[in-house]
């Protein structure tokens, strides 16, 4: 159903502004009318819809207007849980406090997509049952907020996804500030090759060939490099491109991507981050579920996409089932070989103690240190690297050149 914002007179005559759900312009006029507010001015607001059609004034023509979903920045999301939680921990309503929450919104898509949680939890709707029909909102998100309703500390419950949320974007934003240097660093040194060997060797090599020498074959080599990237740079292109959608593609299968998984865990270095991820990640995550009064089956259920890795999965199933059948969380991880033994036994302090949840966000706070730990390790390797095979590429070149230039120098001066 599309949002309308809307701008108005109330009965006191003082301007109001809000969003209003409703089938069309008419119907969203006619339930304002009913409120008592006048609308001055009414508008569609950013919705989820990927298309709509709009009606164009009489007499002309019907206008289609094609609205592409906006992205809902994650940072965006958890501070509106947050001012939700603080709103509802406060004693305000769950209507009211949604009201005060779209109308203090700035970004758009997100006031829309709280709009239409009000108008459904103001029918009647539970807060995840609302959140749900957005589609906006993992199933992470739901489960905790239906556990919250169902326990009756929503507040809190509101508050523990606001600090998982921050928690994730900050550690994705940290590591992507420190990969941010070495793939500059990449970018310009394919860039420098790139001209030297498309525009500065050509004009040099000319010359060269102009004179009959015998050329070096390392000279032969760069020479040939240049003209295959002059000449068929567009199909190298086509190649480039068609790598990248081919990996996807074959990622996107059952088969390929636990191949790729598994491949990549066994990477030098790179391998290890994925691993101490996945673990951060599945970690905090059944944490949290669990803080949240979600039931071990349904957390781990939720919990193994997060990890975004069928390695882990599957060992993730391997523990619902164990659990199913009455055994302990500790054992079915352990036996399936992908976590380490700091995992396993504060896992198993925890259920000894009754303490499990504040001991899988230990974990996660360790495991997401030893991520930012590893990946800086990782960028100060590839920065002298990235330099030196930028230098050693450089080197070829000129001295592929300069060999050549020497050899004709002496020529002349005989």
């Amino acid at each position: 159903m599309p949002v309308y914002a809307y701008k108005g007179v109330n009965q006191a005559g003082r301007p109001t502004k809000g969003t209003i759900t409703a089938e069309g312009p008419r119907a969203a006029r006619t339930r304002m009318r009913a409120t008592g507010i006048f609308l001055t001015e009414l508008s569609e607001a950013e919705g989820d819809a990927p298309t709509s059609v709009a009606a164009a004034p009489a007499g002309g023509r019907r206008k289609l207007e094609f609205n592409l979903p906006v992205r809902i920045p994650a940072l965006e999301k958890a501070m509106a849980t947050r001012q939700l939680a603080t709103l509802v921990n406060a004693g305000v309503p769950l209507v009211e406090a949604l009201t005060a929450l779209v109308e203090q919104t700035e970004h758009r898509a997100l006031k829309a997509v709280f709009a239409r949680v009000r108008e459904r939890v103001n029918e009647g709707s539970t807060l995840a049952d609302a959140l749900i029909s957005t589609g906006r909102f993992d199933n992470l998100f739901v489960s905790m907020v239906r556990a919250g309703e169902a326990s009756g500390a929503l507040d809190a419950v509101l508050v523990r996804i606001a600090d998982y949320s921050e928690d994730s974007v900050r550690l994705n934003n940290r590591v992507m500030s420190i990969l941010t240097y070495p793939l500059f660093m990449l970018a310009f040194a394919g860039v420098v090759v790139g001209v030297m060997s498309t525009v500065v060797l050509p004009q040099i090599t000319e010359l060269l060939i102009a004179q009959k020498l015998e050329l070096p074959w390392y000279t032969k080599a760069v020479i040939g490099f240049s003209e295959l990237l002059r000449g068929y740079w567009w199909l190298l292109l086509l190649l480039l491109v068609g790598a990248v959608f081919g990996y996807r593609a074959f990622g996107r299968t059952q088969g390929g991507r636990a191949f790729l998984d598994r491949l990549w865990l066994r990477v030098p270095i790179v391998g290890r981050i994925i691993k101490l991820l996945a673990i951060a990640r599945f970690t905090r995550t059944l944490g949290s579920l669990l803080a949240s009064s979600v039931n071990i089956v349904q957390a781990l259920n939720i919990a193994r996409h997060v990890a975004n890795n069928t390695v882990y999965e599957a060992a993730s199933d391997m523990a619902r089932d164990a659990i199913l059948e009455g055994a302990s969380l500790a054992k079915p991880l352990r036996a399936s070989g992908h976590f380490p033994p700091l995992v396993t036994t504060m896992v198993e302090v925890g259920e000894r103690s009754g303490t499990l949840e504040s001991m899988l966000i230990k974990v996660a706070d360790t495991y997401e240190e030893q991520v930012e730990t590893s990946v800086t390790r990782l960028t100060s390797l590839l920065e002298p690297v990235l330099i030196l095979v930028m230098v050693v590429i450089v080197g070829v070149i000129i001295m592929s050149v300069l060999m050549p230039m020497m050899q004709l120098t002496q020529n002349i001066g005989r």
